[in-house]
């Protein structure tokens, strides 16, 4: 059996300074509005989306609602589309959707699409690890850190214990 090389990008710490400084940059763009969406993508974005939040709430009085998005992310049209919240609820509502690693952008462009059936105030993305391989036309609006790889590699953030790592494999 092969086993493959992987390399640390980002340590525990490392992301807890990385999810610190995107819960600024939010609250840069959104100091005076008095609540806001923070939309997870079920599996370890879900788990960023609330790091986040808690970050965010040690900085803020803004009210943020939290919920979750689960989508099949290998065939996103294959089964539908499960948010936790009403879509009615986000009409005229700032929404952040907030996931792990950007990729090919598929995961995003198919959540951002379904959250925009409800015309929201403003929706932004957010990503603790930018891959730059798109094959959609999306973009992270927060960003914790922009790694070129090549195709071949992946980008695994991975909790350990009760922190995170990102690992390049």
């Amino acid at each position: 059996m092969e086993t493959k090389e992987r390399t640390q990008i980002l340590d525990a710490w490392e992301i807890e300074q990385t999810v610190r400084r995107i819960a600024h940059q939010i609250l840069e763009d959104y100091y005076k509005e008095k609540s806001l969406y923070f939309v997870g993508v079920k599996g370890i974005g879900s788990n960023m989306a609330q790091l986040l939040q808690k970050e965010f709430a040690k900085i803020s009085e803004i009210e943020v609602i939290y919920t979750e998005i689960a989508l099949n992310k290998d065939k996103p049209l294959a089964e539908s589309i499960d948010l936790k919240r009403d879509l009615s609820e986000f009409k005229n509502k700032h929404v952040l959707l907030i996931d792990d690693v950007l990729n090919s952008g598929r995961t995003l462009i198919y959540a951002a699409a379904h959250l925009l059936d409800s015309a929201p105030k403003s929706l932004r993305t957010v990503v603790l690890v930018d891959r730059t391989h798109r094959k959609f036309p999306i973009r992270a609006d927060y960003v914790g850190m922009t790694l070129s790889t090549n195709l071949k590699e992946h980008v695994a953030v991975e909790k350990e214990g009760r922190k995170y790592a990102a690992y390049l494999q």
